[in-house]
């Protein structure tokens, strides 16, 4: 079944804590992104754990294959149970990525970025191919690399279980249909999205800019549930 994340991109730690002592017990999943981490650093990871949420560190690693395994490591150390690398890294980081995690005494799960959700065609540097033909590119080398999953929008999503039902999918950009697109462009609604097969919904804006978080988490999950 699919599992809901909510996105803690907020401009300060108490904001994000807050947000998430609302929705503790009803969301599993709490996402950590750049701007949180920059900001709390490992410390929040220490403390979603402690409320009793499973943490998803979103830092999209890409750098050198000795780097990225060291920061896998360490991000496995702060708690992450679920992070990211980007796929374009290549075949050696991503290997020793999933090495690295393999090695950890709680290994996380590793998914690497396909597309980003806020891409449309041609939008891509250097790059000509429809973001879906990519991101199905990229989740077969992800695949053959033995990644756990990938990221991709829920457009992909169906697709790439046909071809790699291995890889669990975790889907940004999900949106209610009532909801602003905000930033992003290739979006899909909850049931969409878990029809499609996606195994993780990540959404932000749609619930911590809601009047009722907790309310536009119930409705995010009853349409999950329903599908």
């Amino acid at each position: 079944m699919a599992e809901l994340v909510v996105a803690l991109d907020f401009p300060d730690t108490d904001s994000a804590l807050a947000l998430a002592r609302q929705l503790r017990g009803v969301v599993p999943w709490c996402k950590v992104g750049m701007e949180l981490f920059c900001l709390a650093g490992p410390a929040v990871l220490t403390r979603l754990r402690e409320m009793g949420f499973h943490v998803f560190l979103d830092l999209k690693f890409y750098d050198i294959p000795n780097t990225v395994a060291q920061a896998v490591r360490a991000a496995a150390q702060s708690g992450a149970e679920l992070l990211t690398i980007h796929t374009q890294g290549g075949e050696r980081m991503c290997r020793e990525a999933v090495a690295a995690a393999a090695a950890c005494e709680r290994p996380p799960l590793v998914f690497g970025v396909t597309v980003l959700t806020s891409f449309g065609p041609g939008q891509m540097p250097g790059i000509t191919k429809p973001p879906a033909d990519f991101a199905g590119e990229l989740a077969g080398m992800a695949d053959s690399w033995q990644l756990d999953g990938i990221v991709c929008s829920g457009q992909e999503a169906a697709a790439v279980k046909g071809r790699h039902p291995r890889l669990r999918c975790l889907c940004p950009g999900i949106r209610p249909a009532s909801a602003s697109a905000d930033d992003q462009c290739r979006i899909m609604t909850p049931a969409a999205a878990v029809a499609a097969g996606a195994d993780y919904l990540v959404v932000g804006r749609p619930i911590t800019r809601a009047a009722d978080p907790l309310a536009a988490a119930h409705a995010i999950l009853d349409e999950m549930h329903t599908c």
